[in-house]
Protein backbone atom coordinates (compact mmCIF):
# COMPACT_ATOMS: atom_id res chain seq x y z
CA UNK A 1 0.00 0.00 0.00
CA UNK A 2 1.16 3.39 -0.81
CA UNK A 3 0.69 5.35 2.38
CA UNK A 4 0.89 8.53 0.48
CA UNK A 5 -2.03 7.66 -1.69
CA UNK A 6 -5.50 8.90 -0.93
CA UNK A 7 -6.88 5.41 -0.78
CA UNK A 8 -4.37 4.33 1.78
CA UNK A 9 -5.01 7.46 3.78
CA UNK A 10 -8.76 6.73 3.78
CA UNK A 11 -8.28 3.17 4.94
CA UNK A 12 -5.96 4.27 7.66
CA UNK A 13 -8.43 6.84 8.83
CA UNK A 14 -11.15 4.21 9.01
CA UNK A 15 -8.90 1.86 10.91
CA UNK A 16 -8.05 4.56 13.37
CA UNK A 17 -11.68 5.40 13.70
CA UNK A 18 -12.46 1.73 14.48
CA UNK A 19 -9.67 1.58 16.99
CA UNK A 20 -10.94 4.72 18.63
CA UNK A 21 -14.46 3.29 18.70
CA UNK A 22 -13.26 0.05 20.27
CA UNK A 23 -11.35 2.01 22.85
CA UNK A 24 -14.43 4.06 23.50
CA UNK A 25 -16.46 0.90 24.07
CA UNK A 26 -13.91 -0.30 26.62
CA UNK A 27 -14.01 3.09 28.22
CA UNK A 28 -17.80 3.06 28.26
CA UNK A 29 -17.89 0.01 30.45
CA UNK A 30 -15.97 1.82 33.14
CA UNK A 31 -17.69 5.17 32.89
CA UNK A 32 -19.60 6.37 36.07
CA UNK A 33 -22.84 6.87 34.17
CA UNK A 34 -22.71 3.34 32.88
CA UNK A 35 -22.21 2.06 36.41
CA UNK A 36 -25.24 4.04 37.54
CA UNK A 37 -27.26 2.69 34.66
CA UNK A 38 -26.30 -0.85 35.57
CA UNK A 39 -27.21 -0.20 39.20
CA UNK A 40 -30.57 1.18 38.14
CA UNK A 41 -31.19 -1.81 35.92
CA UNK A 42 -30.38 -4.11 38.83
CA UNK A 43 -32.66 -2.07 41.05
CA UNK A 44 -35.41 -2.19 38.44
CA UNK A 45 -35.11 -5.99 38.29
CA UNK A 46 -35.11 -6.17 42.08
CA UNK A 47 -38.21 -3.98 42.27
CA UNK A 48 -39.97 -6.20 39.74
CA UNK A 49 -39.00 -9.30 41.72
CA UNK A 50 -40.18 -7.75 44.99
CA UNK A 51 -43.41 -6.75 43.34
CA UNK A 52 -44.01 -10.31 42.18
CA UNK A 53 -43.17 -11.71 45.60
CA UNK A 54 -45.38 -9.10 47.29
CA UNK A 55 -48.23 -9.97 44.92
CA UNK A 56 -47.86 -13.65 45.76
CA UNK A 57 -47.91 -12.94 49.51
CA UNK A 58 -50.82 -10.54 49.11
CA UNK A 59 -52.80 -13.11 47.16
CA UNK A 60 -52.31 -15.61 49.98
CA UNK A 61 -53.30 -13.05 52.59
CA UNK A 62 -56.31 -12.00 50.53
CA UNK A 63 -57.33 -15.66 50.16
CA UNK A 64 -56.93 -16.13 53.92
CA UNK A 65 -59.02 -13.02 54.58
CA UNK A 66 -61.77 -14.13 52.20
CA UNK A 67 -61.85 -17.69 53.53
CA UNK A 68 -61.96 -16.65 57.18
CA UNK A 69 -64.49 -13.91 56.45
CA UNK A 70 -66.84 -16.45 54.85
CA UNK A 71 -66.28 -19.04 57.57
CA UNK A 72 -66.81 -16.61 60.44
CA UNK A 73 -69.80 -14.97 58.76
CA UNK A 74 -71.38 -18.40 58.33
CA UNK A 75 -70.46 -19.37 61.90
CA UNK A 76 -72.02 -16.16 63.24
CA UNK A 77 -75.22 -16.72 61.26
CA UNK A 78 -75.38 -20.32 62.49
CA UNK A 79 -74.74 -19.23 66.08
CA UNK A 80 -77.47 -16.57 65.92
CA UNK A 81 -79.92 -19.13 64.52
CA UNK A 82 -78.90 -21.62 67.21
CA UNK A 83 -79.33 -18.98 69.92
CA UNK A 84 -82.86 -18.38 68.65
CA UNK A 85 -83.59 -22.11 68.70
CA UNK A 86 -82.03 -22.57 72.14
CA UNK A 87 -83.94 -19.61 73.56
CA UNK A 88 -87.16 -21.13 72.24
CA UNK A 89 -86.21 -24.53 73.65
CA UNK A 90 -85.40 -23.03 77.05
CA UNK A 91 -88.77 -21.29 77.17
CA UNK A 92 -90.50 -24.52 76.14
CA UNK A 93 -88.58 -26.64 78.65
CA UNK A 94 -89.22 -24.09 81.40
CA UNK A 95 -92.96 -24.15 80.71
CA UNK A 96 -92.95 -27.96 80.55
CA UNK A 97 -91.01 -28.18 83.82
CA UNK A 98 -93.45 -25.84 85.54
CA UNK A 99 -96.42 -27.79 84.21
CA UNK A 100 -94.94 -31.14 85.26
CA UNK A 101 -94.16 -29.83 88.75
CA UNK A 102 -97.76 -28.71 89.13
CA UNK A 103 -99.12 -32.00 87.78
CA UNK A 104 -96.85 -34.02 90.08
CA UNK A 105 -97.98 -32.00 93.11
CA UNK A 106 -101.63 -32.54 92.12
CA UNK A 107 -101.02 -36.27 91.66
CA UNK A 108 -99.28 -36.50 95.03
CA UNK A 109 -102.20 -34.67 96.64
CA UNK A 110 -104.65 -37.01 94.91
CA UNK A 111 -102.62 -40.07 95.96
CA UNK A 112 -102.52 -38.80 99.54
CA UNK A 113 -106.27 -38.16 99.45
CA UNK A 114 -107.02 -41.66 98.15
CA UNK A 115 -104.61 -43.17 100.68
CA UNK A 116 -106.30 -41.23 103.46
CA UNK A 117 -109.71 -42.42 102.29
CA UNK A 118 -108.42 -45.99 102.16
CA UNK A 119 -106.89 -45.67 105.63
CA UNK A 120 -110.17 -44.31 107.00
CA UNK A 121 -112.13 -47.10 105.33
CA UNK A 122 -109.66 -49.66 106.71
CA UNK A 123 -109.86 -48.20 110.20
CA UNK A 124 -113.67 -48.15 110.03
CA UNK A 125 -113.70 -51.71 108.74
CA UNK A 126 -111.44 -52.84 111.55
CA UNK A 127 -113.65 -51.09 114.07
CA UNK A 128 -116.81 -52.62 112.56
CA UNK A 129 -115.16 -56.03 112.46
CA UNK A 130 -114.12 -55.74 116.09
CA UNK A 131 -117.66 -54.73 117.03
CA UNK A 132 -119.08 -57.58 114.99
CA UNK A 133 -116.71 -60.09 116.55
CA UNK A 134 -117.67 -58.88 120.00
CA UNK A 135 -121.38 -58.94 119.14
CA UNK A 136 -121.09 -62.33 117.47
CA UNK A 137 -119.26 -63.73 120.47
CA UNK A 138 -121.87 -62.31 122.83
CA UNK A 139 -124.77 -63.61 120.73
CA UNK A 140 -123.18 -67.05 120.45
CA UNK A 141 -122.73 -67.17 124.19
CA UNK A 142 -126.32 -65.98 124.71
CA UNK A 143 -127.65 -68.51 122.25
CA UNK A 144 -125.63 -71.24 123.93
CA UNK A 145 -126.94 -70.26 127.34
CA UNK A 146 -130.52 -70.08 126.07
CA UNK A 147 -130.15 -73.48 124.41
CA UNK A 148 -129.11 -74.94 127.73
CA UNK A 149 -132.02 -73.23 129.52
CA UNK A 150 -134.47 -74.42 126.87
CA UNK A 151 -133.13 -77.94 127.23
CA UNK A 152 -133.65 -77.83 130.98
CA UNK A 153 -137.19 -76.49 130.77
CA UNK A 154 -138.08 -78.75 127.88
CA UNK A 155 -137.69 -81.77 130.18
CA UNK A 156 -140.15 -80.30 132.63
CA UNK A 157 -142.49 -79.03 129.92
CA UNK A 158 -142.62 -82.19 127.88
CA UNK A 159 -142.34 -84.98 130.50
CA UNK A 160 -143.70 -83.09 133.48
CA UNK A 161 -140.62 -84.24 135.32
CA UNK A 162 -139.63 -82.35 138.38
CA UNK A 163 -136.70 -79.99 137.64
CA UNK A 164 -134.00 -79.55 140.19
CA UNK A 165 -134.02 -76.16 141.94
CA UNK A 166 -130.39 -75.64 141.09
CA UNK A 167 -131.18 -75.98 137.40
CA UNK A 168 -134.10 -73.61 137.73
CA UNK A 169 -131.90 -71.07 139.43
CA UNK A 170 -129.41 -71.46 136.56
CA UNK A 171 -132.18 -70.89 134.03
CA UNK A 172 -133.35 -67.84 135.95
CA UNK A 173 -129.81 -66.47 136.01
CA UNK A 174 -129.53 -66.95 132.24
CA UNK A 175 -132.81 -65.13 131.64
CA UNK A 176 -131.89 -62.33 134.00
CA UNK A 177 -128.45 -61.99 132.45
CA UNK A 178 -129.90 -61.84 128.93
CA UNK A 179 -132.43 -59.20 129.93
CA UNK A 180 -129.60 -57.21 131.43
CA UNK A 181 -127.40 -57.46 128.31
CA UNK A 182 -130.12 -57.19 125.69
CA UNK A 183 -132.74 -55.18 127.50
CA UNK A 184 -133.76 -53.00 124.59
CA UNK A 185 -133.97 -55.86 122.11
CA UNK A 186 -135.92 -58.17 124.49
CA UNK A 187 -138.34 -55.47 125.57
CA UNK A 188 -139.42 -55.21 121.93
CA UNK A 189 -140.30 -58.91 121.59
CA UNK A 190 -141.65 -59.82 125.09
CA UNK A 191 -145.31 -58.99 125.75
CA UNK A 192 -146.48 -57.55 129.05
CA UNK A 193 -148.04 -60.89 130.05
CA UNK A 194 -144.79 -62.67 129.28
CA UNK A 195 -142.85 -60.03 131.18
CA UNK A 196 -145.13 -60.56 134.21
CA UNK A 197 -144.66 -64.32 134.08
CA UNK A 198 -140.95 -63.89 133.64
CA UNK A 199 -140.83 -61.55 136.62
CA UNK A 200 -142.67 -64.05 138.78
CA UNK A 201 -140.32 -66.82 137.66
CA UNK A 202 -137.24 -64.74 138.34
CA UNK A 203 -138.47 -63.80 141.83
CA UNK A 204 -138.89 -67.43 142.92
CA UNK A 205 -137.63 -69.94 140.36
CA UNK A 206 -138.02 -72.91 142.72
CA UNK A 207 -141.45 -71.96 143.97
CA UNK A 208 -142.78 -71.22 140.49
CA UNK A 209 -143.27 -74.96 139.84
CA UNK A 210 -143.63 -76.19 143.48
CA UNK A 211 -147.42 -76.07 143.89
CA UNK A 212 -148.99 -79.47 144.47
CA UNK A 213 -151.18 -79.81 141.47
CA UNK A 214 -154.26 -81.89 141.37
CA UNK A 215 -153.46 -82.88 137.84
CA UNK A 216 -150.17 -83.10 135.97
CA UNK A 217 -151.48 -80.71 133.30
CA UNK A 218 -151.60 -77.93 135.85
CA UNK A 219 -147.82 -77.55 135.41
CA UNK A 220 -148.03 -77.16 131.68
CA UNK A 221 -149.30 -73.58 131.38
CA UNK A 222 -146.64 -72.13 133.65
CA UNK A 223 -143.72 -74.15 132.29
CA UNK A 224 -144.94 -73.70 128.72
CA UNK A 225 -145.08 -69.94 129.09
CA UNK A 226 -141.49 -69.72 130.37
CA UNK A 227 -140.36 -72.30 127.82
CA UNK A 228 -141.92 -70.28 125.01
CA UNK A 229 -140.23 -67.10 126.15
CA UNK A 230 -136.84 -68.82 126.17
CA UNK A 231 -137.35 -70.27 122.71
CA UNK A 232 -138.48 -66.87 121.43
CA UNK A 233 -135.40 -65.23 122.92
CA UNK A 234 -133.12 -67.92 121.39
CA UNK A 235 -134.70 -67.58 117.97
CA UNK A 236 -134.43 -63.79 118.15
CA UNK A 237 -130.76 -64.01 119.02
CA UNK A 238 -130.19 -66.53 116.24
CA UNK A 239 -131.97 -64.30 113.73
CA UNK A 240 -129.99 -61.29 114.90
CA UNK A 241 -126.77 -63.26 114.63
CA UNK A 242 -127.60 -64.36 111.10
CA UNK A 243 -128.54 -60.82 110.10
CA UNK A 244 -125.38 -59.48 111.72
CA UNK A 245 -123.27 -62.04 109.90
CA UNK A 246 -124.89 -61.13 106.61
CA UNK A 247 -124.32 -57.45 107.32
CA UNK A 248 -120.71 -58.23 108.17
CA UNK A 249 -120.23 -60.09 104.91
CA UNK A 250 -121.82 -57.23 102.99
CA UNK A 251 -119.71 -54.68 104.84
CA UNK A 252 -116.56 -56.71 104.20
CA UNK A 253 -117.40 -56.99 100.50
CA UNK A 254 -118.11 -53.28 100.29
CA UNK A 255 -114.79 -52.59 101.99
CA UNK A 256 -112.99 -54.92 99.58
CA UNK A 257 -114.58 -53.08 96.65
CA UNK A 258 -113.61 -49.69 98.08
CA UNK A 259 -110.14 -50.97 98.85
CA UNK A 260 -109.67 -52.37 95.35
CA UNK A 261 -110.91 -49.13 93.78
CA UNK A 262 -108.72 -46.92 95.99
CA UNK A 263 -105.68 -49.13 95.50
CA UNK A 264 -106.24 -49.01 91.73
CA UNK A 265 -106.54 -45.22 91.88
CA UNK A 266 -103.44 -44.99 94.07
CA UNK A 267 -101.47 -47.28 91.76
CA UNK A 268 -102.55 -45.36 88.67
CA UNK A 269 -101.67 -42.08 90.38
CA UNK A 270 -98.26 -43.39 91.45
CA UNK A 271 -97.53 -44.64 87.92
CA UNK A 272 -98.48 -41.27 86.46
CA UNK A 273 -96.43 -39.51 89.12
CA UNK A 274 -93.40 -41.71 88.43
CA UNK A 275 -93.76 -41.19 84.68
CA UNK A 276 -94.07 -37.45 85.06
CA UNK A 277 -91.20 -37.40 87.57
CA UNK A 278 -88.96 -39.10 85.00
CA UNK A 279 -90.24 -36.75 82.32
CA UNK A 280 -89.50 -33.83 84.65
CA UNK A 281 -85.97 -35.11 85.25
CA UNK A 282 -85.40 -35.42 81.50
CA UNK A 283 -86.88 -31.96 80.92
CA UNK A 284 -84.76 -30.36 83.64
CA UNK A 285 -81.66 -32.07 82.24
CA UNK A 286 -82.50 -30.84 78.74
CA UNK A 287 -83.18 -27.38 80.17
CA UNK A 288 -79.80 -27.29 81.93
CA UNK A 289 -78.06 -28.52 78.79
CA UNK A 290 -79.85 -25.93 76.65
CA UNK A 291 -78.82 -23.16 79.06
CA UNK A 292 -75.22 -24.37 78.96
CA UNK A 293 -75.33 -24.60 75.16
CA UNK A 294 -76.80 -21.11 75.01
CA UNK A 295 -74.00 -19.73 77.15
CA UNK A 296 -71.35 -21.55 75.10
CA UNK A 297 -72.93 -20.42 71.84
CA UNK A 298 -73.10 -16.81 73.01
CA UNK A 299 -69.45 -16.94 74.05
CA UNK A 300 -68.53 -18.49 70.71
CA UNK A 301 -70.61 -15.89 68.89
CA UNK A 302 -68.94 -13.06 70.77
CA UNK A 303 -65.50 -14.49 69.99
CA UNK A 304 -66.38 -14.95 66.31
CA UNK A 305 -67.81 -11.43 66.06
CA UNK A 306 -64.69 -9.99 67.66
CA UNK A 307 -62.47 -12.07 65.40
CA UNK A 308 -64.43 -11.04 62.31
CA UNK A 309 -64.27 -7.36 63.27
CA UNK A 310 -60.51 -7.59 63.79
CA UNK A 311 -60.20 -9.59 60.59
CA UNK A 312 -62.01 -6.95 58.55
CA UNK A 313 -59.89 -4.21 60.09
CA UNK A 314 -56.69 -6.16 59.54
CA UNK A 315 -57.59 -7.12 55.99
CA UNK A 316 -58.72 -3.58 55.22
CA UNK A 317 -55.41 -2.25 56.52
CA UNK A 318 -53.63 -4.93 54.51
CA UNK A 319 -55.47 -3.80 51.37
CA UNK A 320 -54.62 -0.19 52.06
CA UNK A 321 -51.00 -1.01 52.76
CA UNK A 322 -50.91 -3.15 49.62
CA UNK A 323 -52.32 -0.33 47.53
CA UNK A 324 -49.86 2.10 49.08
CA UNK A 325 -46.96 -0.29 48.47
CA UNK A 326 -48.12 -0.89 44.94
CA UNK A 327 -48.42 2.81 44.31
CA UNK A 328 -45.04 3.53 45.90
CA UNK A 329 -43.36 0.66 44.06
CA UNK A 330 -44.87 1.69 40.76
CA UNK A 331 -43.65 5.21 41.30
CA UNK A 332 -40.21 3.89 42.24
CA UNK A 333 -40.18 1.73 39.15
CA UNK A 334 -41.37 4.65 37.09
CA UNK A 335 -38.69 6.89 38.62
CA UNK A 336 -36.02 4.31 37.90
CA UNK A 337 -37.35 3.84 34.39
CA UNK A 338 -37.37 7.57 33.77
CA UNK A 339 -33.85 7.88 35.16
CA UNK A 340 -32.72 5.00 32.98
CA UNK A 341 -34.31 6.56 29.96
CA UNK A 342 -32.63 9.88 30.64
CA UNK A 343 -29.21 8.43 31.46
CA UNK A 344 -29.32 5.89 28.68
CA UNK A 345 -30.24 8.53 26.16
CA UNK A 346 -27.59 10.90 27.52
CA UNK A 347 -24.95 8.20 27.73
CA UNK A 348 -25.67 6.88 24.25
CA UNK A 349 -25.56 10.33 22.85
CA UNK A 350 -22.34 11.07 24.72
CA UNK A 351 -20.75 7.86 23.47
CA UNK A 352 -21.90 8.46 19.93
CA UNK A 353 -20.55 11.99 19.81
CA UNK A 354 -17.26 11.08 21.47
CA UNK A 355 -16.81 8.20 19.01
CA UNK A 356 -17.68 10.11 15.83
CA UNK A 357 -16.65 13.55 17.10
CA UNK A 358 -20.15 15.04 16.89
CA UNK A 359 -20.36 18.28 18.80
CA UNK A 360 -22.67 18.31 21.89
CA UNK A 361 -22.95 21.07 24.39
CA UNK A 362 -21.81 20.17 27.85
CA UNK A 363 -24.77 22.01 29.36
CA UNK A 364 -27.20 19.65 27.60
CA UNK A 365 -25.49 16.59 29.10
CA UNK A 366 -25.36 18.06 32.55
CA UNK A 367 -29.02 19.05 32.33
CA UNK A 368 -30.15 15.49 31.53
CA UNK A 369 -28.04 13.99 34.27
CA UNK A 370 -29.27 16.56 36.79
CA UNK A 371 -32.81 15.77 35.75
CA UNK A 372 -32.23 12.04 36.32
CA UNK A 373 -30.61 12.74 39.66
CA UNK A 374 -33.53 14.94 40.67
CA UNK A 375 -36.02 12.21 39.80
CA UNK A 376 -34.11 9.64 41.82
CA UNK A 377 -33.61 12.00 44.76
CA UNK A 378 -37.30 12.90 44.93
CA UNK A 379 -38.27 9.23 44.80
CA UNK A 380 -35.70 8.36 47.49
CA UNK A 381 -36.88 11.20 49.72
CA UNK A 382 -40.59 10.45 49.25
CA UNK A 383 -40.39 6.69 49.91
CA UNK A 384 -37.31 6.59 52.12
CA UNK A 385 -35.36 4.44 49.69
CA UNK A 386 -31.71 4.54 50.75
CA UNK A 387 -30.56 2.83 47.56
CA UNK A 388 -32.03 5.54 45.38
CA UNK A 389 -30.56 8.18 47.66
CA UNK A 390 -27.12 6.52 47.39
CA UNK A 391 -27.35 6.43 43.59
Amino acid sequence: CDWSSDVCSSDLSFLLLCLVGAASLDEEKNRPVTKVINLLKDMQAQLQKEQEEDEEVYEKVACWCETNDKEKTTAIADAEARITDLTSSIEEHTATSSRLNTEIKNLEAEIAKNQEALDKATALRQKELAEFNAEEKDLLMSIGALKSAVTVLSKHHESLAQVDDTQLLSVAAVIQDQFRKHKLMLEEIVTPAQRKAMKAFLQAPGDYFDADPTFKQSYAPQSGQIFGILKQMKETFENNLSASQKDEMAAQQAYEDVKAAKEAEIKAGEEQRDTKTQELANTDEALAQAKQDLEDTRNSLSADQKFLMNLKQTCQMTDQEWEERQKARQEEIQAVSEALAILSADDAHDTFTSTFNFVQKASKQESNRDKAATVLFQAAKTYGNQQLAAI
